[in-house]
């Protein structure tokens, strides 16, 4: 199967990439700056198309290249208007796969918490657009809905780390105590693969690891394993808003992607069933990472003289900002 991957450059397509190529799959990467590639070491292995979602004709022009699947790894979070961008983007797509031979697209999304849609935070309401955008498509769109990733590279693991390495005491907001299911990078990317060729049609379905931790538990268990002692100081009235800016100012995140990670915070981010196990992924005996094992393979230094082709996908590799 060949296959395009939107948005080749991104945190999760750097380990998704090579899982597709190791399952025999020929892959397009679509990039805008084609330069940037060059940074990963699987990017000799990979046909090159640059892609600017922004501009319907550059999306045509890559979906030109005989192509049967695409892993659309598309999100906005780091700007005012991620949610036109986001939508923008989806649009194009839908318009140039019409008229085409391709069999599916596979949509990475968010977790979409139970909730009214007018409770959602700004960040998942772009992400269910996007799903309900990319589904007018003629092809079968199947959307992996994912809440925390981790390994070493995560944006939102990443922000937690920081967190707790970076303020003395672990300030914890009433509103944050809600759960949460972490899933690794690496079974994230197992499920996109099997999702390329899994017997289903239009669907979504939430990956989930398996475990629910309630956040705070989650940032104690990361000082744990990273060996930071932390006191944790629970307060009853912070608001939102102020926690994305201290966010935002003591670590390296941008201000606009901290505000759409703190945000979803707000709700249980959970998922609804496990299906993804059996319906998507083909591997015999498969078991989803567990969270004490998924973050102290991310914190875990990788030995230098290992090639980064045989390196834990979870940790520390050639690429990553």
């Amino acid at each position: 199967m060949r296959v395009l991957v939107v948005g080749a450059t991104g945190y999760v397509a750097s380990r998704l990439i090579p899982i597709i190529l190791e399952a025999g799959h020929d892959v397009v990467a679509g990039a805008r700056t084609l330069e940037k590639l060059d940074t990963f070491y699987w990017s000799d292995h990979v046909q090159r198309v640059r892609l600017d979602v922004l501009d319907e004709s550059s999306v045509k022009n890559a979906l030109s290249t005989d192509i049967s699947a695409v892993v659309y790894l598309v999100h906005g979070m780091d700007g005012k208007d991620f949610r036109a961008f986001d939508y923008t983007a989806a649009k194009n797509m839908v318009t140039a796969l019409a008229g085409t031979d391709i069999q599916r697209v596979i949509y990475l999304s968010g977790i979409i918490p139970d909730v009214a849609r007018a409770r959602l935070s700004k960040h998942l309401v772009s992400r269910l657009e996007v799903e309900e955008k990319l589904s007018e498509a003629d092809q079968a769109v199947i959307t992996l809905r994912a809440a925390m990733l981790i390994g070493s590279g995560s944006t939102s693991f990443d922000l937690m780390g920081e967190l707790t390495r970076r303020l003395p005491v672990t300030v914890v907001p009433y509103w944050m105590n809600h759960s949460v299911e972490p899933i690794s990078v690496e079974d994230v990317s197992i499920a996109i693969e099997g999702a390329l060729t899994a017997d289903v049609g239009t669907s979504h379905y939430d990956v989930g690891g398996g475990q629910q931790i309630k956040y705070p538990d989650l940032l104690e268990l990361y000082a744990k394993i990273a060996g930071i002692d932390r006191d944790q100081l629970h307060l009853p009235f912070l608001p939102e808003p102020l926690v994305s800016k201290i966010a935002a100012r003591i670590t390296d995140v941008d201000t606009a992607t901290a505000e759409s990670l703190i945000e979803s915070l707000q709700e249980d981010m959970v998922a609804r069933d496990q299906r993804w196990k059996t319906e998507l992924v083909s591997r015999p005996g498969f078991n989803a990472t567990p969270v004490e094992e998924a973050i102290t393979r991310s914190l875990t230094a990788p030995d230098a003289s290992v090639p980064p082709s045989d390196r834990d996908p979870l940790g520390p590799l050639p690429g990553d900002n």
